[in-house]
């Protein structure tokens, strides 16, 4: 059994992905299996958050005792790290595929990347703290790879386009999904979070004079209808302007002289 102390001891290259787990003697736990408590976890993650998930609470989610799981994981790190790999998952790689060029691939890629951190408000957090390297999560980056380098960019220019299209969206989606988990807990939907917390800063007479030069910019945003449409609408925008700049980027190394 992996003990969570001897990943302490080497966190840089520790992962459920590199372990090589003996098998347990004996039978496991009838109706029990891994897929089923992973699914489980990640229900559990999206209701409640990375915070209340535990060995005793996913094992009373199953109807299992919390030895039954250790049959299957060794820890919880182990179980957050499959539930990661199964939402990287849902990334249908097949329409990324369909794209007719590296546009359409790469936005692709990048909406379906910021509906999964949506959908899973506990992913953003948990990405930069596990290595990110089952199945499903380097088939995902192997396929941004492959997008990135399609657009002509030489070898060296690839991991800083990938970095500036994917850390934006790992972003947007980061805060997007964290705003709707506030509202969640608020006991409100998005709108009316939205729409109550500008008005409540904007009605501060102490914001007053912040606010004057960015007023033409919040009454803009009001044209256009729901949070949704807005995040919507800022993010395709976003994305076209990364777009160009690789574009851009590509069209400038072509012109450079060799050697420069």
């Amino acid at each position: 059994m992996v003990k969570a102390a001897d990943r302490d001891r080497n966190p840089a290259g520790s992962s459920v992905w590199l372990e090589r787990r003996a098998p347990r003697s004996g039978g496991g736990p009838a109706g029990l299996d891994r897929d089923r408590i992973v699914a489980a976890s990640v229900r559990m993650l999206d209701r409640d958050g990375l915070a209340k998930l535990s060995m005793r609470r996913l094992a009373a989610e199953l109807g299992v005792t919390a030895m039954s799981l250790y049959w299957y994981v060794d820890t919880k790190d182990d179980i957050i790290e499959y539930a990661i790999d199964t939402v990287y998952g849902e990334i249908d790689l097949d329409a990324v595929d369909a794209g007719a060029d590296w546009r359409e691939r790469l936005r692709s890629l990048a909406l379906q990347y910021r509906r999964m951190l949506t959908r899973h408000p506990w992913m953003s957090p948990c990405a930069g703290q596990y290595l990110n390297i089952g199945p499903h999560a380097i088939a995902v980056g192997g396929r941004i790879q492959e997008t990135i380098r399609d657009t002509g960019l030489p070898v060296g220019r690839v991991p800083s386009a990938m970095s500036a299209v994917f850390q934006f969206v790992y972003g947007y989606g980061t805060i997007e999904s964290q705003f709707g988990r506030r509202a969640d807990e608020a006991g409100m939907d998005a709108d009316d979070f939205y729409g109550e917390s500008i008005k409540a800063f904007r009605d501060d007479p102490a914001f007053m004079e912040t606010l004057e030069p960015m007023v033409d910019l919040l009454d803009e945003r009001a044209t256009h209808g729901s949070v949704r449409e807005i995040w919507d609408r800022d993010f395709a925008f976003a994305l076209d302007l990364l777009i160009a700049g690789i574009e851009a980027m590509v069209a400038r190394e072509a012109g450079e002289a060799p050697g420069t």
